[in-house]
């Protein structure tokens, strides 16, 4: 159990992946695990404001907080996720050299994988269906390539 001691290691507890040991098999592992979650239970409780920690102050572990929080504060990315799509399709070369054209499209790609939940119209060919988006977009001069 001297993964809970190392302070590298506490993210897991709000991520779930440090789980309550049972407390009549290991009743000493049980006991160090309790005091490190309900330290980080504290960091969190004691960051929030008064009302917010009112309404998750009975959770007993740190990964109930930390899923009550993200369930609460994610917002829809559909906006975002359609403007960004948009400025895939409608993006063009223009007057851009080749290599600002692909940095753009590029910076839009990342952006629009940043939302966990995106599903790319692409699907599963996403390679291909990126290069045709890069080439959709270049000027009439590279149609020849």
């Amino acid at each position: 159990m001297t993964i809970l001691l190392n302070a590298k290691n506490k993210l897991g507890f709000i991520d779930g992946t440090i789980t309550a040991p049972f407390a009549k098999n290991k009743p000493d592992d049980h006991a160090m695990w309790k005091r490190c979650n309900d330290m980080i239970l504290s960091w969190i409780l004691n960051s929030l404001t008064p009302d917010l920690a009112d309404n998750v102050i009975y959770s007993t572990t740190t990964q109930e907080v930390w899923e009550d929080l993200r369930d609460r504060f994610s917002q829809s990315n559909v906006p975002r996720i359609f403007q960004i799509e948009r400025d895939i399709s409608c993006l063009s070369q223009d007057q851009m050299t080749v290599a600002a054209y692909y940095t753009k499209l590029k910076g839009l790609w990342d952006e629009l994988g940043s939302y966990n939940d995106t599903v790319c119209s692409c699907g599963a060919n996403h390679k291909r269906c990126r290069l045709m988006q890069f080439l959709l977009g270049l000027n009439e001069s590279y149609s020849g390539i």
